[in-house]
């Protein structure tokens, strides 16, 4: 059987710390560029288990047929439909990073067009959309369905980063990536069960995506397995941060923990809370979703969910170039690895240890 891979043997082949590999598979602060290039490429080379497919991938790039630019025939143009460019702070942004630089590789180059309020009321596409150059179209921060339907009936490849909420069941045809929303926030609330915590807070929008309602489903489900009600006046569904400190100032308790859509409504409600003379995590913990930068420098820091953005770039690579491939391939759903990072707004849980 063929031993596996781990950071330690990534660490001592390069002659590098084992927290500095740790640091570049991660995606964390710290590292220069170049160090964690040569970090990914060593992992991928020898197969760590993040990277294991990837040479699958790169063996299938020979097939692909991409027409040299600026010729006639060329269509080497991966578009990126948005509503907003994600900032630095957004996972989107270090994900689109890596997806760029690896179709670069094969040929293609990454347009960005924003979709406007126009276009999604019209159901019109982007004035800076030229069809006839477009391989494939990659949806980031898209969630009005029916413009998502409309842009399926296209025809063309299509990749979802994440989707609109599938409350009623209804799912796009097409493919979606998604992180793992729902494993790290079971693992912590069983964690609080187990210490005897019963009372479940939720804050955030869950009918805006569908991983925001995937991370509410988990604290529903959670407690459902577990027996435990969930008390409604702790669910605030709402974006809003007038709302949201609204709802807040109205409580006469807390639950025990609020979990949190993402990092910043997660830091917003830290703030609120402290304005209200409530102490994180003493009377009440907070949990995020994302690792955004963010959530080391909030006071108290974050406890969090961490995305894997260099995993998700592989995968939306390889999902865009094989639907390119193959057009009648099914439909495929992928959900990528997350980890738990425990700070300090939370005061009980440990964080999970990777070989």
């Amino acid at each position: 059987m063929k031993k596996k891979v781990t950071i330690q043997d990534i660490a001592d082949a390069l002659g590098i710390s084992r927290n500095t590999v740790s640091k570049a598979i991660n995606n964390s602060d710290g590292l220069a560029d170049a160090t964690r290039e040569r970090i990914l490429q060593k992992a991928v080379e020898m197969g760590y288990k993040q990277f294991s497919y990837i040479s699958t991938l790169t063996r299938a790039v020979p097939t692909v047929q991409v027409e040299p630019p600026n010729t006639p025939m060329n269509h080497g143009e991966i578009s990126l439909f948005t509503t907003f460019f994600p900032s630095q702070s957004h996972f989107g942004s270090l994900m689109l990073d890596r997806f760029q630089r690896e179709i670069m590789q094969l040929g293609y180059t990454l347009n960005a067009h924003r979709v406007t309020p126009e276009n999604l009321r019209d159901h019109t596409l982007p004035i800076t959309f030229i069809p006839e150059r477009c391989a494939g179209i990659l949806c980031i921060e898209m969630f009005d369905r029916d413009y998502d339907q409309m842009l399926c009936e296209l025809g063309f490849p299509l990749l979802f980063v994440d989707t609109p909420p599938r409350i009623d069941g209804f799912t796009l045809p097409a493919d979606q990536l998604l992180m793992d929303n729902t494993g790290e926030l079971t693992r912590l609330l069983t964690d609080l069960i187990h210490q005897g915590y019963r009372r479940f807070g939720w804050i955030g929008s869950y009918n805006h995506c569908q991983s925001f309602y995937e991370r509410y489903s988990a604290l529903r489900l959670t407690a459902l397995m577990a027996g435990i009600p969930v008390e409604e006046q702790f669910i605030l569904n709402t974006n809003s941060e007038i709302e949201t400190n609204m709802m807040l100032s109205r409580l006469s308790e807390l639950p025990d923990i609020f979990l949190c859509a993402n990092d910043f409504i997660a830091a917003h409600a830290v703030l609120i809370l402290s304005t209200l003379g409530k102490k994180v995590p003493d009377d009440v913990m907070i949990c995020g979703f994302d690792d955004a930068p963010e959530s080391r420098i909030v006071v108290p820091a974050l406890t969090t969910v961490h995305i894997h953005t260099q995993i998700m770039a592989f995968s939306a690579v390889h999902l865009l170039i094989s639907r390119m491939k193959e057009p009648s391939l099914d439909f495929r759903v992928i959900h990528t690895e997350t980890n738990l990072v425990c700070r300090a707004s939370t005061n009980i849980c440990k964080e999970r240890k990777h070989p």
